[in-house]
């Protein structure tokens, strides 16, 4: 390497750090990305975008899916990568954590009100970790969900798996219509 390489090298370095955007824009835009099964929250919201940041010239996004064999998972990055490739970013690593596992509880607040008028129950908080080792905790007594379209608590237990496997599927007994529950976990 001669010493107009290693100068043109530090330039470009130098170059795509002045240009690259800051860790605030690149969250905002991330909050943009609709979840590819629920498309009235972004992945933000979801709470499975764990972090950002910059290591170098690259964007190091770590993601936890809801489940680790969630099928929206490559779709997602996928997204990711465009989004940011709007922004200018394209050096992007995208790193799937699945420790802590993704947990309910991390989905917005405003967030599960629009699940609620999409038509899916909110998760319940699960206050921490529930040892569901041999129970379901869909199957407890305790646990009532109510409709989201009539706010009824009559509603039943169809199905363990919904539409995707992170919910469930209800019924109301009241109104009649099936319902999506995002399971709690």
């Amino acid at each position: 390497m001669t010493v107009a390489d290693s100068c043109g090298d530090t330039i470009a370095v130098a170059a795509s750090l002045r240009s690259r955007p800051a860790l605030d824009v690149v969250w905002a835009a991330l909050a943009t990305v609709p979840d590819p099964e629920i498309p009235v929250i972004s992945i933000v919201e979801l709470g499975i975008v764990r972090s950002v940041s910059w290591e170098g010239p690259q964007l190091v996004v770590k993601v936890t899916p809801t489940y680790s064999g969630c099928p929206a998972t490559e779709m997602i990055n996928t997204l990711i990568r465009e989004t940011l490739s709007v922004l200018g970013v394209t050096d992007v690593v995208l790193v799937n954590q699945l420790s802590p596992a993704w947990s309910s509880d991390w989905i917005a607040p405003e967030a599960k009100s629009r699940l609620r008028a999409f038509g899916i129950a909110p998760p319940h908080v699960t206050g921490g970790r529930v040892d569901v080792s041999g129970i379901s905790p869909l199957r407890r007594a305790s646990v009532v969900v109510p409709c989201p379209r009539c706010a009824s608590e009559n509603t039943q237990l169809l199905s363990q798996f919904g539409s995707t496997a992170c919910k469930a599927q209800y019924r109301c007994l009241d109104c009649r219509e099936p319902f999506d529950y995002f399971k709690p976990h």
